[in-house]
């Protein structure tokens, strides 16, 4: 992901939010389409992870690399709304109108991208998750997840390290997948969308509002403790790019 600071200025709202909602679904089609065809391929539900969070890194990546010169591939409300936050003093960052434009395409992108790997296995187009994913422990995993994520993107913004992001937020996600209870969704929009999926990566909707909740608090916390632990020495306004 990228700094809404290091989108080209030529790059007009419209064109953003696209790239947004289009980023996003992808994401969403990745993570469970992935998931299906892991459940297809194995019945170690070990195995099935691995090859769930192996596709998910390695597309996450593309997928920053693909839109990130248009978008700034956020993909994500949360990612959105610390890039406003961040950078609303020296205006370096999304305006509120941006950012008011960004999430609605980020969460329908994440919908549809659902529905697309749904009919690309030749399941109903939407089936609503029965997998429960309401418990303590999740949610501090989330807590962690989307923390950690926000601390990785804007460190690296920060430090003029941004062109590695691709690789590292991908590495990062990858990662999540195994050592944090949840399996590192830290993406409200995300999350909706896998709502839509009764398979593999699927979280039922009762589960998604904790989720949610808990990945705002998450990025709460790693906004702080950017702004606690990387003095901005390097205007992202000159920097290179972020997820």
């Amino acid at each position: 992901m990228t700094s809404s600071a290091d989108v080209p200025v030529t790059a007009q709202l419209w064109r953003r939010v696209v790239a947004e909602g289009i980023g996003t679904g992808l994401l969403v089609t990745v993570v469970v389409g992935s998931g299906i065809a892991a459940a297809n391929l194995s019945n170690d539900a070990g195995l099935q992870l691995l090859e769930n969070s192996f596709a998910t890194a390695l597309g996450l990546a593309v997928l920053i690399l693909m839109f990130g010169p248009v978008s700034g591939a956020h993909f994500n409300p949360v990612v959105s709304a610390a890039d406003w936050w961040l950078g609303r003093r020296d205006r370096s960052g999304l305006s509120l109108r941006e950012l008011t434009a960004y999430v609605p395409a980020q969460v329908i992108g994440a919908m549809a991208g659902a529905v697309l790997a749904n009919l690309m296995y030749g399941e109903a187009a939407v089936s609503w998750s029965t997998t429960s994913r309401s418990a303590g422990h999740l949610w501090i995993g989330e807590t962690v997840a989307t923390a950690g994520l926000i601390v990785l993107i804007f460190s690296l913004v920060w430090s003029g390290r941004a062109a590695i992001a691709p690789a590292a937020v991908g590495a990062y996600i990858g990662a999540a997948y195994w050592f944090t209870s949840s399996t590192s969704f830290a993406n409200p929009a995300v999350t909706i969308g896998r709502a839509f999926s009764d398979t593999f990566a699927g979280i039922a909707p009762s589960s998604v509002l904790g989720f949610v909740f808990f990945q705002i608090v998450g990025a709460c916390l790693g906004t702080g403790l950017v702004v606690a632990l990387f003095p901005r020495v390097v205007s992202t306004t000159k920097s290179g790019v972020t997820s």
